[in-house]
Formats: C-alpha cells, structure tokens, sequence
C-alpha cells in the first residue's frame, strides 16, 4: 500500500476536487492542481522510468520542462496516446493514464537492466567502433540496434484532436512570468505598448510567488505576497495579452518566435471533443523581453541518478506549491544557500530534515544560521562518495573535502535517507537567446554563461540574463526597461528590496571519490546515460571541440539539449583540457526548446487539407461530363473525359484527332498568372527572360525562358504586354508559386531600385482555350463584332473584348500548333463561357480535351514541358532552343553560365525527337538510350522524357534527351527493355507540320 505524502495544504491545490488516475496499470488518486510528478510523489512512486543506455532505474528529480527521467507515454493504447512526456508538465485529470518507457516487461523488472552490469563494455563511442568490424555483420548488428532504439511507442492510429495556427503581432513580447517577466509586461503595457505575456506554466508568478525566505522582502513585504498583488493588478491592464501554459519553442531571427499553446490537455477527454488541442503561435515581436529564468545544476558524484535524488529546488517547489513531501528522510547536498531555503521549507511544514552536506568550509548567511538553530546537522566541507539503493534511495557515504577539493579524506559516514535534494548553483536558460543568433560571454566569477551580443532588438532580464538576488533583478531590470522601452519612469523605481546578503558558492565541476574514476558512475546527462568518465575518454581519443565530445558521448543530445548537464560537460572538459570555460564556448542549443507534437507543426493541414486541392471555375462541368482528373501541382486537372467505358488510351486518340481535325477546348485556368506592372517592368523581364523584351509591342505576346543561375531551364511561359507599363506573365501550372517567389526574391534582394509590383492572378481568371480549324468559327460566333483577320489579329498578339457585358482578355496562342486562342475572363464567368463554347462549337463537334491530349498535341510538335523533358541540367541550347538566347542583351538571369566550358560542351545531353522502327511500338517514358548492346557495362546515352502513340501521324513518337544528340540525326540507336530491345532512328523533335502552316489555317 502506497504512503500518502500529503503535507500542509496549499493555495494551488484543490483538495476538494479528488482526482483519479492509473500509471503503469494501478489506480492512484491526487487533486486538481497537481501534474502526474507531484501526484505520484504523493503517492509515494519515485521509480518511473529506466535509463536510454543501460537501464537504470530512474526517478523524478525536477519540477518543470527540464526533466531528464519522469519521461512517460500518456494515454497508452488509445487513439490519444503520446510519447516521451515529461510528467513534471501533465496536469492530472479524471481518467489520465501514463506508463513508463523503455522497460519491459515492466519497470520494476526490465530485461534491459543486464545494460548496467554490461555497462564496462559499452563505454562512450563504443557503437561507432563495433559497428564498423566486421562489416558482415552489419545486419546482425541492425537488428539489435532497431529493437533498442527510441523510446516511447508512436501512436498508430489517426489524432482524433485538432490543432490550429495563430498569427500574432506584438509590441513587446515577454516571455517568462516570473518576478521580472510580470513587471516587464506592466510596465511595457502601461506605456501603451501592446504587450504579450506567455509563460508555460498555468500558474503566474515563478518561483518567487511560493518565496517563504523570511530575511527577504520586497517594499515590507514577504516576495511570495507582494508579486501576488503585481499580478492582480497585471490582469487588469489593457493592451496586455496573458498566455499561460504557453512554451516558447523557437527563437528566429528578426524577433519571430514559435510558441506551442496548450488548451485542452489538462481536460477530461469529454471535454476535449471537438475543440482545439494546441494552436501554434506565430509571433513576429518589435522587442522581445526574455525572462526564462535558471535551471538549478546537479552535482556530479558517484551514483547520482538514484531514484529519490531530486534538485533541491524541486523538493521545495513540491512541498511549498503542490503541498507534496518527496521523502520522510530528507539530506540536501550543496555548493550554495539555495538547499537551505529548501530545508527551511520543509523543516517549517514538518517534514523531516537529517542533514545538510556542504562541500564549502563556511557560510555566514541568515538562512544558515535559521538552519542551525533548527537543529539541523550541517557537514561542512564534506562531499558524497557514494549512494545505496536500487530501485529507490537508501542512503549516502560521505567524506571530508581536501582543502583543493580534488580529494576526499577521512572515514566514511553514512547517513540513511530516501530522499537527497542537490544544489549545484544557477544556469541561466539562455537556450532562447542563443537560438535567436545572439551570442554569449562566460562570467568567470559566477561561473555561468551570460547574454552578450544581441542580434536583434531583445533583453534578458532576471536569472536568465545573471541577476540571482532579488534586489539585483529588480534594480538592473529597471534600468533595462527604460533603456529598451525609452521611457523615464517605471514601477520599479520606488521599490524597496531586503535581502539575505550572503549566498557565497564554491564550485567543484567533478566531485571526488574514494574509488578511482573507472570505478564509479557520476552521471552528467541522465538522459543519455553519459558519465564524467565517458568525457573524459572523449578527450584522451583526441576530441576537443566540445560539439564532437557532444556526439562522442551523446552529452546534452535529444530532448534535454544540454538543460542540466551542459555545464558540468564543460567544466569537465575544461579542467580535463587544462583550458578555459570561455574558450570553449558551448554546444548548440537547438529548436524546440521543449518537445512539439507533430499536429501542432502541422496545425490544420492534415488529412484532406494536407495538400489543399484547387479546383478550376469549370470544375463542376468536368464532373458532370465524366472527366477522369489528375493532380498537378495543387490543381486538379481533368485528364481525359472518357465516351462510352473508353479507355485512356481510346479517349486520349479521340481526343487529340477531333483537336487537329475540328475544333478542341482545354480548360487552362491552372496556368501561372503574374500580374507585372511599374515604370521598370521591361526591364525585369529582359533580366529574367533569355530573350529580349523591351521592343514588344503593346497588345503582343512573347515565349519566354527562364534560366537559373547555373544556366539551367527553370521555367516557361508566355508573356502578353497589355500597356506601357503592364505585362501578364503565364508559368507552368506547377511552377507558378515557385517562379512568384524567385521573382520576388531578386527584387527584394538584388534589384530594389527596379520601380516593379508583382500580383498573383492566377486564381482571378479562368481561360479557356480553343484550337483547331474551327476555332475562329467558334470564336466569331461568341463574340460576333471581334476582327479575327490574320491583318488584325495575329498569331501571339492580344485582344480586349466583350461576352455580352463581361469583359475578357484573348490571346492567339498555342501550345499545340494548332489556329488557337486563350479566353480570360473573371474567374465567376469560368464556367458559363465554357458552356459558351461548348453551345457555340456544337455544330463543329467541338471536343473536350484534358492533360493528357494537350501533352500528346505539344509532343507532336516538338514543344517541351519543363519539368517532364527538363530535369534541372539541361540549357536552352541542350533543347534545341538557342534561336530563344538573346546574343544582343548585356545580360539576363543565367547568361554567364552558359557560356562555361561545360555548358558548352558538344557531347551534352540533347533534345531529340525518337521514332521506332516498328510504329506500333511505345516506348516507355523514362527508358535508357544505348548505342550498342554487346557492351560490358553498357554505356547509356540518355533517356525517354515524353513518348505517345500519335493518330494524327499513325506512329509513335517520342522525344528523348541524348548524349550529342544534335549531331546523331538519322542515327539508330536502341532502348533496351525487359524482354526486348526496341530499335529506335533519331530524328527532328517536331513530328507535325514543321513550317508552321496550320497556325494561320
């Protein structure tokens, strides 16, 4: 039976409200307040997980996100369940369950446990040594390293919970609600600044708002009663915004922040249904205050992972917030005062205090001495050598310091205890700032890295940015605000702050033993199970910079990125190297600063949404017609509208004879559409087209190419110059975004001074597009007072006109070589003038045609399609295209590198066009090209990029990419196929009507 560890109650737990839960299978209960770490302390439970690496028995030692070990599976083998948890962060509600991780079959009794008396041969590196040899062993190796990886189980079934994204604009964001984030957000807010509080607890306040040091006191006043009064008056200051249970994740540059809003995770699953889980903040701040606090150290001695061991901050935040006892036998171990306000903290409630070990000679603070007079034993200058215990704390061995404390000396003595808080002194959590690019200095007396150089417009205020005493955060955060806020007065100027002065530290980075370091265990990071010994092995295998010994030793890897141990890895290093902390700067504190679940990455885009399909204007006419679609890009496009259970093949035939034959209509809204416009526009274009741009004539249209940098095809398309300034520029369907963004980036970045606005369209008109010998017909029939005469409307120019009173833009076109035109108009008129069309070309037996058709008509007459007959390495000249090549511009996007070496090489792959001996035979897209078959490794020439059966020329044909293929013309060559090799003649890629005749047709 389980011990209730209940002790006075507190003002932040609501003993009224029982709560019960299961963990590991069996039922406990705690109250509404409590997370799953103080519930289970309550209850007695210290053991809730095993180690990564040699699965020791683990326990709670932390109150908050930098929780090595109480990492739990929440909600095991439901829809809702959730790995590598910290149990520090999860708030108990009626129904919770949670298991431990990394065990099996259970936590008590884990297989894994072997690890730890197999613990000599799996030394730091190990892996990267025994992999390697032999290496036919490999698989046998994979197999082990498989089962052993990971932690948690991912769930396998779909999140039934919703997340969502917010975007937030601020003045000033804080970020932290301690005593220094509480008093930035009042007065940055009173000043009329629109200010955003976060802090990922639910409660305001930090830990100054459980403060019970008697000898500290703020304006009279204990500190714990008057931030309580700070924050009653903050939550009634307009132009604050408060986000509680708020974790700020990433810190990017130009002050944008993530941050991961928890809003249902603390409700019972009834209250969870249908509303949003988390929601991402996306917040772009003007200033950003950053008031995280420190992570209070270990220290590093034999043992020191042992269930029971907990930071001495912890234990007090445990008995003074969630009203918890962490043990009945308490021992504190320190460098500093921060375990005697600890011991007062629990002496004051009742709970039993057996010692304080000490590893300084002295200290003369009043909390001291309230501990002397409580009777409190205090071993001075002592250290732990040892631990007893297992599966829970059972006692310490300790020893007396040398005065260098590189030693111990002496007799041992042993104090029995089930509980051991430690105090190794302050981290500032600096993980935010260092993320932001910004970069740190090591202040040698304080032992701690501290914000240094700002690459944006921020502060660090509080613990985080060094201040530890209370009169010292609120003095430097004073003067901080008026300096970064550029006002004259704060609140803070008449506060009165009383302090205990003394709070001398002495700091040792590795704690003697009585036995050699070989023999010992003093864990740095608990999380990966990396030893001071695994570091210092690191160091004699020739490792320096601290980011190799970092992934030597797995130190501050995975999810605790260096919370706990980061320090003490390089105080190790360092006395170990003989160098100083400043000289090596520290690891990188990567994003997220705590974990992420993937739906608050992904938000809303899942599912159905996960890739958003658009949908044409004449959309509704295809599904009623029984048109087959198909994805590009985002859209979808019908493909081929099947007549009486055609296949695609018979559809396709249909299709492409009545479009060459008749008249055919093609639903091209999806095309790209930039609207370009500015007293520059010109110019642009002649530097991102190949060809030249600035003598088109108003009402014309033009084919153009663009290259990147590296000389290559990017992207194609036709652009029509409406006025003087004016230009609509059509891309591929799938590239369009893509070519918006690379044109905004040059002009952002490279052009400013091009006076030039670019506006996507693509989605404002629908156009349709009829080609064949009956187009202009149709045409004329539709818009019966239009000139389509070749004199006064020819081939690429353009045409403003009328539908009744819809006004439309008409381009004479083509991509398929046929007498063509472009209809634009307002994207709500899409689909009545296609039935427009459809009524008007009746008699003609206009047809429908999808993707499919159009790639056959294109191929027929030799025109490319980036991204099926480009790959990214092919130029303008690889395409047979150089006539597009303007020799007269000074320059255009790309031009310097077509004329390297390499990309003027004669034998580079080429376009082609590929007819088969047999004109019955297709070949398959993607299929090698070779010379000869009798060869041994076969040298392939190229490939096939487009290949269809043509029933306008009664054959295959293809176009391919060949090595020299401009000179192989007339060639034969050969595909070879699984069961056959097909004998293919290079010829021209135009197949159909190479002069061009039928585009005046």
């Amino acid at each position: 039976m389980t011990k209730n560890l209940r002790v006075k109650s507190s003002e932040y737990i609501d003993e009224t409200n029982r709560i019960s839960f299961k963990f590991n299978g069996k039922t406990y209960h705690g109250f509404k307040g409590d997370t799953l770490a103080s519930a289970l302390l309550a209850n007695d439970v210290h053991l809730v997980g095993r180690s990564f690496k040699y699965h020791r028995p683990r326990g709670i030692m932390t109150s908050g996100s930098e929780e090595p070990n109480a990492i739990v599976q929440v909600n095991p083998g439901t829809n809702r369940t959730e790995p590598n948890v910290r149990a520090t962060e999860v708030e108990i509600y009626e129904g919770l369950e949670a298991s431990s991780q990394n065990c099996w079959p259970s936590v008590e009794f884990d297989i894994g446990g072997i690890n730890n008396f197999l613990s000599p041969f799996f030394p730091a590196g190990f892996y990267y040594k025994t992999f390697m040899w032999p290496a036919s062993f490999w698989e046998k190796y994979e197999f082990f390293i498989r089962h052993s990886a990971g932690l948690g189980k991912s769930p396998t079934t779909t999140d039934p919970d919703i997340y969502d994204h917010r975007n937030v604009h601020c003045d000033v964001l804080v970020v932290g609600a301690g005593i220094s984030g509480i008093m930035a957000a009042k007065n940055a807010a009173k000043n009329n600044f629109k200010t955003l509080l976060v802090e990922e607890k639910n409660e305001l306040g930090g830990s100054t708002i459980y403060e019970n040091n008697e000898f500290n006191k703020i304006d009279n006043k204990a500190p714990s009663e008057w931030l309580k009064k700070e924050i009653e008056e903050l939550k009634n200051i307009k132009n604050l915004e408060i986000k509680t249970r708020t974790s700020v994740a990433a810190y990017h540059q130009y002050n944008y922040l993530l941050a991961r809003e928890n809003l249902t995770d603390h409700l019972e699953a009834k209250d969870k249904t249908n509303k949003i889980r988390q929601r991402l903040l996306k917040i772009r701040a003007k200033k950003v205050i950053l008031a995280t606090g420190a992570l209070e150290r270990p220290l590093i001695f034999n043992n020191n992972d042992r269930p029971g061991i907990m930071l001495s901050s912890a234990i007090k935040k445990y008995s003074e917030f969630y009203g918890v006892a962490c043990g009945s036998k308490n021992v504190f171990f320190t460098n500093n005062d921060s375990a005697y306000e600890s011991a007062i903290s629990l002496y004051n409630k009742g709970i039993n205090v057996e010692a304080i070990i000490d590893i300084r000679e002295q200290s003369e603070s009043k909390i001291v001495k309230k501990v002397k007079e409580a009777g409190i034993k205090i071993y001075w200058s002592h250290s732990i050598v040892d631990t007893t215990g297992y599966k829970r704390l059972k006692g310490i061995s300790i020893m007396k310091l040398s005065n260098d404390g590189t030693s111990v000396t002496g007799s041992k003595i042993s104090i029995s205890c089930d509980c051991l808080g430690v105090a190794g002194g302050w981290t500032p959590a600096v993980h935010l700032y260092t993320q932001s690019g910004s970069k740190l200095k090591f202040d040698e007396e304080k032992k701690v890295f501290l914000p240094n150089q700002n690459t944006s417009e921020q502060i660090s205020v509080g613990s985080c940015g060094g201040d530890f005493k209370i009169d010292e955060i609120i003095k430097n955060l004073n003067q901080k605000l008026k300096d970064t806020l550029n006002i004259n007065e704060t609140d803070l100027d008449s506060i009165k702050v009383e302090i205990d002065q003394e709070n001398s530290k002495r700091n040792i980075w590795l704690l003697p033993s009585d036995k050699p370091l070989g023999k010992t265990k003093p864990f740095v990071d608990y999380q990966n199970d990396a030893t001071a010994k695994d570091i210092k092995l690191a160091l004699r295998e020739g490792f320096r910079s601290i980011e190799h010994v970092k992934r030597y030793t797995t130190t501050g890897m995975g999810t605790d990125q260096g919370k706990l141990g980061n320090m003490h890895a390089l105080g190790i290093i360092a006395d170990t190297a003989g160098v100083k902390m400043g000289e090596l700067g520290t690891t990188t504190f990567r994003p997220p600063y705590t974990p992420l679940t993937f739906g608050t990455i992904v938000g809303r885009n899942v599912g159905k949404f996960f890739d958003i399909f658009r949908r044409t204007p004449m959309n509704d006419w295809h599904v009623e017609n029984k048109a087959e679609f198909e994805n590009v890009g985002q859209w979808k496009r019908a493909w081929y509208y099947p007549i009486n259970g055609e296949t695609m093949h018979q559809a396709v035939q249909r299709e492409s004879k009545a479009a060459r034959e008749s008249a055919g209509i093609l639903d091209a809204s999806t095309l790209g559409k930039i609207d370009i416009q500015g007293s520059d526009a010109s110019e642009f274009l002649n530097r991102v087209y190949t060809n030249a741009w600035s003598k088109l004539a108003i009402g014309k249209c033009r084919y153009g190419l663009m290259l990147n940098e590296d000389g290559m095809v990017y992207d194609d398309g036709v652009t029509t110059r409406l006025g003087e300034n004016h230009y609509i520029m059509t891309t591929t369907t799938g590239g369009a975004s893509n070519v918006l963004g690379k044109l905004e980036d040059y002009l952002q970045t490279e052009w400013p001074e091009l006076d030039v606005y670019l506006t996507s369209v693509t989605d404002h008109y629908a156009t349709a597009s009829l080609c064949g010998p009956n187009s202009k017909k149709i045409l004329k029939k539709i818009i019966p007072d239009l000139d389509l005469s070749d004199e006064n409307f020819p081939h690429m120019s353009f045409k403003e006109a009328h539908i009744g009173n819809i006004q439309c833009r008409i381009m004479r076109i083509s991509f398929t070589g046929e007498h063509s035109y472009e209809i634009n108009v307002q994207a709500s008129y899409g689909k009545d003038l296609w039935e427009k069309c459809m009524e008007a070309g009746k008699e003609f037996n206009i047809t429908p045609y999808g993707t499919e058709t159009m790639h056959l008509l294109r191929a027929e007459k030799g025109f490319i399609i980036v991204g099926q007959d480009t790959d990214g390495t092919m130029t303008p000249i690889d395409l047979q295209m150089d006539w597009i090549v303007s020799k007269k511009k000074y320059d255009f996007i790309g031009k310097r590198s077509l004329y390297r070496s390499d990309t003027m090489r004669e034998d580079r792959k080429q376009l082609v066009g590929l007819l088969t001996d047999d004109p019955n035979i297709v070949l398959e897209e993607g299929a090698q090209i070779v010379s000869e078959l009798n060869q041994s490794p076969v040298e392939m020439l190229g490939h096939v990029t487009s290949s269809y059966f043509s029933p306008n020329l009664k054959k295959s044909i293809a176009l391919a990419v060949v090595r020299g293929g401009k000179d192989m013309m007339g060639k034969k060559l050969f595909v070879p196929m699984e069961n056959k090799n097909i004998n293919v003649t290079v010829a021209n890629p135009v197949f159909y009507d190479e002069k061009n005749e039928r585009l005046n047709a």
